[in-house]
């Protein structure tokens, strides 16, 4: 092998005194032609081969890695608009499901890509944050849109228009409000009283996809607004505004104006965050928000206190705050990056104890799902902990932990889903310290319904945990 090495090393030698070559140009042009003859073949069969992968690709378009939409044929998916991948992407086994994919998220359960290095999501770290919040969602869900039925493209059908523009898009794997038109738009839930529809004490909590932008994509904001028509005239009765305003320059900012009860002053304040892994501190301030993720932001009011959490994370805290009657989104700039989801409102909770006093057990709506899965939401953890708490107080207390779905879908599929379910809130309890001999899952599909069917508030009030107790 070695005398082979060197007679072609000789014959390239004299092959470039001949032609005034250098010998390190023919050696370099030399090695080239052996790696390509290794990788494609002498005849180059192979590489027509991948030509002509690569234009029947074309021809048929591309499946975007993002949203799975298939047929694109531009440089960016019109669906969801993420840009076309360039080379083979390396593909990942999601962590969640088990499925292979390529894309920043998970084509079937949207779950994000582990770091680099192999490292799974902080799943655990998140459960935990949320287990320490205080945030206690409502009991009563009286508007709830996950979107899911909605038609892309179209308005939302459970909400009313403002103004500028607004449709169900696209984003990460769920559908959402997208606002298209620049990214202005402003939006409030269709009611039927419009001016009055929050009680004295209430939850509301929706998802807000946000990712990292870069220089030249512009400032993006997204501004709930509260209104009390009957105390306040003028301007459109507004009585607060709490703003999340994300950069271009990766930073992000949380702030409020928030009117007090007699209408003459206003409380203000502000939080300078940036976007992280949501465990990391910025500026020396804890900040948890979530890069390339869905948010969760959550509110709550009672009386007169107003609280603002994301991920958990208790942000705003307004002791003396006028009693709003309803709210809008209104949202402006960047709107590729911005996509609200999952929105929830429900009545002000009743202390658990109360509630399995009364009725000797606990319905609650806290804890959520992914869609069609059995994997628990991080914000469910909250509900979960308030659950571990009352047992480890109550030492003599079980529980049947009951899963209940509504009629959307066939028992075939609810009836094992709902069984899942409860399964997995037992093992959520156990990993919280109680003795899984204190407890019981069991799913009751759509067969126990509370409300109507036929309706969207009544599927809400459907799609519940019940904790009875045994």
């Amino acid at each position: 092998m070695k005398k082979i090495v060197m007679l072609v090393v000789a014959l390239m030698v004299a092959s470039s005194l001949a032609s005034g070559q250098s010998i390190f140009e023919r050696l370099r042009q030399k090695g080239r032609e052996v790696i390509e003859n290794a990788v494609t073949g002498e005849n180059g069969e192979e590489e027509e081969a991948v030509e002509e992968e690569h234009q029947h690709e074309h021809a048929q378009g591309w499946t975007c890695p993002e949203c799975g939409h298939t047929g694109n044929t531009g440089k960016f998916c019109e669906e969801c608009g993420a840009k076309q991948p360039t080379g083979e992407a390396a593909s990942w086994t999601c962590p969640e499901c088990g499925t292979v994919n390529t894309g920043k998220f998970c084509n079937n359960c949207g779950a994000k890509k582990p770091e680099a290095g192999g490292a799974a999501p902080a799943k655990k770290q998140v459960e935990s944050a949320y287990a320490k919040s205080d945030f206690v969602p409502g009991d009563e869900i009286f508007f709830e849109d996950t979107f899911e039925n909605e038609q892309l493209g179209e308005f939302p059908s459970q909400w009313d228009l403002m103004d500028g523009y607004a449709e169900t898009g696209s984003f990460a794997g769920r559908k959402v409000i997208a606002f298209t038109d620049d990214g202005f738009g402003t939006v409030m839930p269709l009611m039927k009283d419009q001016n009055a529809f929050l009680p004295e004490v209430f939850t509301l909590e929706y998802d807000l996809y946000v990712g990292g932008m870069t220089e030249g994509d512009g400032d993006g904001s997204l501004e709930l607004v509260f209104a009390n028509t009957e105390l306040i005239g003028w301007n459109s009765g507004e009585c607060g505004y709490i703003t999340f305003w994300y950069r271009e320059d990766g930073g992000s900012t949380f702030r409020w104006a928030i009117t007090k009860p007699d209408a003459n002053s206003d409380t203000q304040g502000q939080k300078d965050l940036g976007f992280n892994d949501g465990l990391s501190d910025y500026n020396g301030t804890d900040n948890p928000l979530k890069m390339d993720d869905w948010n969760h932001f959550a509110f709550s009011f009672n009386q007169r206190a107003l609280k603002g959490y994301i991920n958990g994370m208790r942000v705003m805290n307004i002791p003396n705050a006028m009693a709003p009657r309803s709210f809008w989104f209104h949202h402006s700039g960047a709107y590729k990056y911005g996509g609200i989801s999952n929105v929830r409102l429900a009545k002000g909770a009743v202390p658990l104890y109360d509630r399995l006093a009364s009725d000797g057990k606990i319905v609650t709506y806290a804890i959520t799902f992914d869609t069609g899965k059995a994997t628990i939401k991080p914000e469910s953890y909250v509900e979960i902990n308030r659950i571990a708490e009352l047992m480890k107080k109550e030492a003599s207390l079980n529980f049947e932990v009951q899963g209940h779905c509504d009629s959307t879908g066939s028992d075939a599929v609810n009836d094992p889903l709902s069984q899942k379910r409860a399964e997995a809130i037992v093992a959520a309890l156990v990993e919280q310290g109680i003795d899984a001999s204190r407890l019981t899952a069991v799913g009751k599909g759509s067969h126990v319904p509370i409300a109507d069917n036929s309706t969207d508030e009544g599927r809400a009030k459907n799609r519940r945990v019940e904790f009875v107790k045994k």
